[in-house]
């Protein structure tokens, strides 16, 4: 990759900063679906995980915690160098690298593309490029913002949103390219030879983020909307499908 490349990455530093509006629905997604990924992960001190991105951080940290063999890949020297300042005691490994000029002779229990499709250039090519690092009897968790959430529909019926489709402003500072239905995401999965084990929602979020704060909800009842979220991916913020080789 070039010098240009690596600067476009470092700037989408400023999604990672905090104190936006968003914070609130990514505390929530970030700390909840890990925990879903790791409930349905084989339990073994083996088991070698590689996950494509650091974000906020959050799922880095809680991933290298449960498992002891943990790697997590970023192109983004900013986003890895705030990460271990923020985690001085960060046990895992951390390769700086975009996700399609990664090579290894590795091969992994579980890999983990945490809100990373949407990101990219192309999708395909991420999922085709890791296809043969997964071990014949592994899994590989992908999740991605929802298009169809129900506060996007409603803001789309209102008219607030011409379509559910739409790219925002904070989109753009985070990089995001575009949102997925539950359809296209297991159209894209499928079409690079894997299988859909299963598939559930992050988080029902019936309003408007800024909406939500303003209701100022409990916690249990913040942790009801995660819940039911799980049966109703086409209402959740968010996407999560765990998928084998087909």
């Amino acid at each position: 990759m070039e010098a240009d490349s690596i600067e476009n990455l470092d700037q989408y530093i400023t999604a990672y900063q905090g104190n936006n509006l968003y914070d609130f629905d990514n505390e929530i997604i970030l700390n909840w679906y890990p925990k879903r990924v790791i409930k349905a992960v084989p339990k073994s001190v083996n088991q070698r995980i590689l996950e494509l991105g650091l974000g906020h951080g959050i799922t880095t940290r809680l991933f290298s915690k449960t498992f002891k063999h943990y790697t997590v890949l970023d192109g983004s020297r900013a986003v890895i160098d705030k990460f271990l300042h923020e985690s001085p005691n960060f046990e895992g490994e951390i390769i700086e690298t975009y996700f399609e000029d990664y090579q290894t002779d590795e091969h992994y229990d579980v890999i983990l593309m945490g809100f990373i499709l949407e990101h990219v250039e192309s999708p395909a090519v991420i999922l085709k490029h890791y296809k043969p690092l997964l071990k014949p009897n592994g899994r590989i968790f992908i999740a991605v913002p929802n298009a169809e959430v129900m506060n996007r529909r409603l803001g789309n019926i209102t008219g607030d949103l011409p379509s559910i489709y739409q790219l925002s402003e904070h989109d753009r500072i985070c990089g995001h390219k575009r949102y997925y239905t539950l359809n296209t995401l297991t159209a894209d999965i499928e079409q690079q030879g894997f299988r859909i084990e299963s598939a559930e929602g992050i988080y029902l979020k019936p309003l408007s983020t800024r909406q939500m704060i303003g209701l100022n909800l409990d916690e249990s009842y913040i942790n009801a909307l995660c819940e039911l979220g799980i049966s109703y991916p086409e209402l959740s913020c968010a996407l999560l499908v765990e998928a084998s080789i087909a």
